[in-house]
């Protein structure tokens, strides 16, 4: 069983930053942040492999960043030039999978575990 809890949400104008963090019980080789916008879907917006390599949605792209400390057990996404668009609840999520190939890409109910989420609200 994986425990996860996130915190660092907030209010912030748009161009600022924010700095998510999601705190572990133990760590699985597939992990990731996604995120769920009033009246949407949850989509992804990063996800890490334990090695280190990393993907993105397109619209985070060159904005987030996700990154992890293995040692304190966290796991964080670095939230560059926010825009209105990405006021959403945001979920720390980790996946049981055997390979790191299988983490990329893996839509969010094949992730089976969450944390209860850190709202994000950008003002314009």
């Amino acid at each position: 069983q994986v425990q996860l809890v996130e915190s660092g949400g907030g209010s912030v104008q748009a161009g600022g930053s924010l700095r998510l963090t999601c705190v572990y019980t133990s760590r699985r080789l597939c992990m990731g942040w996604f995120r769920r916008a009033p009246g949407k879907e949850r989509d992804g917006v990063a996800t890490i492999v334990s090695d280190g390599s990393t993907s993105y949605a397109d619209s985070v792209k060159g904005r987030f960043t996700i990154s992890q400390d293995n040692a304190e057990r966290a796991l964080y996404l670095h939230m560059n030039r926010v825009k209105p668009e990405d006021t959403a609840m945001y979920y720390c999520a980790a996946a049981n999978v055997l390979y790191a190939k299988s983490c990329h890409g893996r839509p969010p109910n094949e992730f089976a575990y969450w944390g209860q989420g850190t709202q994000v609200t950008v003002s314009a």
